[in-house]
């Protein structure tokens, strides 16, 4: 399996970027995961649903099945950090592409996702795991830089670039120290 990350500034294409990038993938004869980070206390249950109201009743962890789909629900007792790594350990095995939302401070090789009309500060002069820059301003970059430079506006060219460039995303999961997830402290 291929992992790669996509890092960059509220705002700056990044959903919309790795949107794209799944079916281009996919006709090339992929099989596409997606790691999304999200803020706390998101949900994907609906009041009222079976699996709402076994998570409600205080199950620790709800599976949900079909001939279609599988969705895992796992409800902490208190607040944990995961890792990427802790969560690309959570996806099925028979996967060619995990990519990786969000984490921007992860050890994980990544694009920045990158706007000079967003306003943000680069974050490819400071972090070496950032391997390419995908922009729609590359005129625009703050810094000079020997990474590849990708149209964020062409997204079959950075599919394209992922599989001439594969080898370099191989995920070696032996290489990270997970570790258990830390705690942390309750809120309040």
């Amino acid at each position: 399996m291929k992992a790669v990350g996509f890092a960059g500034f509220s705002g700056s294409g990044k959903t919309t970027l790795v949107e794209s990038l799944i079916p281009a993938l996919k006709l090339r004869g992929q099989r596409v995961s997606v790691v999304k980070h999200a803020h706390h206390n998101f949900d994907i249950d609906q009041p009222g649903k079976d699996t709402y109201r076994h998570r409600e009743a205080g199950a620790f962890e709800v599976v949900v099945a079909s001939d279609v789909r599988l969705a895992l629900i796992r409800e902490f007792e208190q607040p944990v950090r995961l890792s990427v790594h802790h969560l690309i350990g959570e996806l099925y095995v028979g996967v060619d592409w995990v990519l990786v939302e969000g984490f921007k401070q992860s050890d994980l090789q990544k694009i920045e996702v990158w706007r000079a009309s967003a306003g943000k500060p680069a974050l490819y002069p400071d972090d070496p795991f950032i391997v390419a820059i995908a922009t729609d301003s590359p005129d625009r970059l703050p810094t000079e830089t020997l990474r590849p430079v990708l149209d964020l506006n062409e997204p079959d060219a950075v599919a394209q670039w992922l599989a001439d460039n594969a080898g370099r995303f191989e995920y070696r999961p032996e290489i990270y120290d997970l570790g258990a997830p830390v705690v942390l402290d309750a809120p309040g």
